[in-house]
């Protein structure tokens, strides 16, 4: 795990500063999906930290580091499918395909070496907060995102959101709507009913949660840095869910008995 996330790391930081060093490689998009990507490449780096630390404790021997780990890997798979499918090519390419084949293979090999240690024992206020915050994520994600689709749907018309980012389809919406969001919501609920499999995949959840919030928010301040107006409440809201996952998080990863090593 330590030299996957080692040779995993030094692609994506090395994809991400390129990002946002060279001006050629988001040259073909639109200013507004342009600055979305460069708010991403600043996520990257925030993963990258938490990939090679989280690596290293389970390396030590801490399982909930191990959890940690697991979110990472689903940020990066969602962020750099997007880059993949939804940025048009250029020099980079190669290595966005690079980065997410790892990525995936790293969930498919390693969630049952992580699953087998046993999953976290937290107090029940901590778990029941937990399965919430993902739930009421979920919900108000895809009441968002239905908000602008349906009507659009209805009258023919396209979202704003698509000009705006010059798309034909936002792949966004497509890995929200048919993927995370339906997971967020089937992890919590499975919690609050107490299964095996949301009780596990909580931690990884609400650690997707708190990076790709933090990768919002940042392009949201580059975008303001940029210009654009209205994008306040944008940032508010995500602001908070990012530091409603981050709490939920540190609480579900606390055990309610006996030490962590």
């Amino acid at each position: 795990m330590l030299v996957w996330s080692g040779v995993l790391s030094l692609l994506v930081a090395g994809v991400s500063v390129a990002g946002l060093a060279d001006p050629d490689v988001y040259a073909q998009e639109t200013r507004n999906w342009a600055t979305q990507a460069q708010g991403q490449d600043l996520g990257n780096l925030l993963a990258v930290v938490v990939l090679l630390v989280s690596a290293l404790r389970y390396h030590q021997g801490s399982q909930r580091a191990g959890l940690v780990w697991l979110g990472t890997l689903l940020y990066l798979v969602y962020a750099f499918v997007v880059y993949a499918v939804a940025v048009h090519l250029n020099q980079l390419f190669l290595g966005y395909v690079v980065v997410l084949g790892p990525s995936a293979w790293g969930l498919i090999f390693h969630a049952g070496e992580v699953r087998a240690g046993g999953r976290p024992t937290p107090r029940a206020r901590a778990r029941t907060v937990a399965a919430w915050v993902l739930i009421a994520t979920g919900v108000m994600f895809a009441a968002l995102w239905l908000s602008e689709l349906v009507p659009a749907l209805l009258t023919g018309t396209v979202p704003a959101s698509l000009t705006d980012a010059g798309l034909w389809v936002n792949p966004i919406h497509v890995i929200d709507l048919s993927m995370v969001l339906p997971g967020f919501v089937i992890c919590g609920v499975a919690a609050l009913q107490g299964r095996d499999h949301g009780l596990f995949w909580m931690a990884p959840w609400l650690v997707f949660s708190v990076l790709m919030g933090s990768s919002i928010v940042a392009a949201m301040v580059l975008m303001t840095v940029d210009g654009a107006v209205g994008t306040a409440p944008a940032t508010v809201i995500v602001s908070v869910v990012v530091v409603a996952s981050l709490l939920a998080a540190r609480a579900y990863l606390t055990p309610a008995v006996g030490p962590d090593p």
